[in-house]
């Protein structure tokens, strides 16, 4: 097709216009600003692929990123030996000219898509739609794309579902990118340092970096702020050397409620780490399309199941849903599955443990979950960790345990903040005579009094990574 007739034919499409070659430059650096062009398939790609084919009942879907002059496919379900194509208008190169999720319903009938090659080849795509992948700076990269050889239509559900997974593929490339960034920083200290160590030494440093870096890549690099309630968190690793399997985070859902998420992966090292990228993935996509508890976690028992490279491993989680309550504070849903109870602390030493049951998750397919539904009100919190803190000994040789912990929190005097909880735990570790045996992750939430609450506001607390028993500073 003329450039002439492609650009007046766009005219047609509300929000569509032909880039510039100042606005394309740009757009080619913000792509290769990710050096994803390329790579080896990738799991979490390949599963937002199957994942869209599943949701929308279609033959083909796929990730691709758009380059200079071809289309390439970073993943695909449905079109097996295919890895790029041309930059023809009408579809894929067509959908990254919009902020909006192109959708066409028969693509016979659209000026620009009817003379594409996948609609008038062996193909004969009859149905397109296709939600750019967006950076934070407005570049966009590619797309996530539907296919049919049939017209149909879809809702405004389906479009915002979509702009979802597209969504959900920035995060990964983020990730990604954060991750080669920090590797690429280690390898240079390491050369920077080469003719001081000994090699011995250097390796040592090598294998702690790389841990550190995954394990960091795993793990959210700060808690959101959240109106009207107070976070805080602590990780420490009990190794330099393995990455374990500890895992939490905090993201908003729709219509003003948030998901919080702490869980344990049994094991440690790669297998542990591939399995933990795997469980935040599934629980973050699928509270996504479907917050409710009683869905998610048997959503991740069957996501575990059908990894062949899980193998026989397993994990523990709570999975929480906060919705804003009228009276004040939030109205709490958790589901745990296999994991140790949280505790909800309401003042004057009253703890409840909230331990509504449930198997382990990734263990067998009837796995069956149990929730419960709570008020946090003004000055409550809720303190939930991996079971590293119950398994840390005290000098008797004891495990500090369940009951440990919950007298721990009954004897408290201060003030219920999450900030404050996170410390007092710590403070429990850091008074054991060797710490923890294993890695801890804490995550507390508290609402703070309303005069509190108007002096101070939210407040989030990170810890950063560190070995048991050595405290880092909050961040603010």
């Amino acid at each position: 097709m003329p450039q002439e007739e492609y650009a007046a034919n766009l005219a047609d499409r509300p929000g569509q216009r032909a880039l510039s070659a100042v606005e394309e430059a740009r757009r080619m650096d913000a792509v290769r600003r990710y050096d994803i062009l390329d790579t080896p398939p990738d799991g979490a790609f390949d599963r937002v692929a199957a994942m869209a084919a599943r949701l929308f009942k279609v033959p083909v879907a796929s990730v691709t990123i758009v380059d200079e002059d071809r289309i390439w496919f970073k993943a695909a379900h449905g079109l097996e030996g295919v890895s790029e194509i041309s930059r023809e208008p009408g579809l894929c190169a067509s959908a990254i000219l919009s902020d909006e999720t192109l959708v066409i319903p028969d693509t016979r009938i659209d000026p620009v898509a009817c003379s594409n090659g996948l609609v008038t080849g062996p193909m004969a795509v009859r149905f397109y739609a296709a939600a750019p992948i967006i950076t934070h700076d407005g570049y966009r990269l590619g797309t996530v794309n539907i296919l049919d050889t049939r017209p149909r239509l879809v809702t405004e559900d389906d479009t915002a579902t979509l702009a979802d997974l597209a969504a959900i593929v920035l995060d990964e490339l983020e990730m990604r990118l954060s991750a080669l960034h920090s590797l690429r920083v280690e390898q240079e200290r390491r050369l920077e340092q080469q003719q001081a160590r000994e090699r011995a030494e250097r390796d040592k440093s090598a294998i702690q970096a790389f841990a550190s870096t995954l394990q960091q890549t795993l793990l959210p690099p700060a808690l959101p702020m959240v109106a009207g309630l107070e976070l805080a968190c602590h990780y420490a690793t009990a190794s330099l050397q393995e990455v374990g399997g500890d895992f939490y985070d905090v993201f908003p859902l729709h219509s003003g409620r948030w998901a919080f998420f702490l869980g344990d992966v049994c094991g440690k090292g790669p297998e542990a780490a591939a399995l933990t990228s795997l469980t935040r993935y599934t629980l973050r996509a699928t509270a996504l399309i479907d917050p409710d508890p009683d869905t998610v976690l048997p959503a991740l028992n069957t996501a575990l199941l059908l990894e062949p490279a899980v193998g026989t491993r397993f994990c523990t989680a709570v999975f929480g849903v906060l919705t804003p309550h009228e009276g004040g504070g939030f109205t709490v849903t958790v589901t745990t599955g296999g994991h140790p109870p949280a505790y909800h602390l309401r003042g004057q030493g009253m703890v409840e443990a909230i331990h509504p049951g449930g198997m382990l998750i990734g263990a067998v397919a009837e796995a069956r979950f149990a929730s419960r539904t709570f008020h946090l009100a003004p000055g409550e919190g809720l303190l939930l960790y991996t079971d590293g803190l119950t398994e840390a000994r005290t000098a008797s040789g004891a495990m500090i345990g369940e009951q440990g912990v919950s007298d721990f929190l009954s004897a408290r005097t201060a003030t219920i903040t999450a900030t404050a909880l996170i410390e007092d735990i710590v403070a429990l570790i850091d008074a054991t005579p060797h710490g923890a045996a294993d890695d801890i992750a804490l995550l507390a939430l508290s609402v703070p009094l309303a005069e509190a609450a108007d002096s101070i506001g939210a407040t989030t607390t990170a810890h950063t990574l560190a070995p048991v028993g050595e405290m880092p500073e909050s961040q603010p």
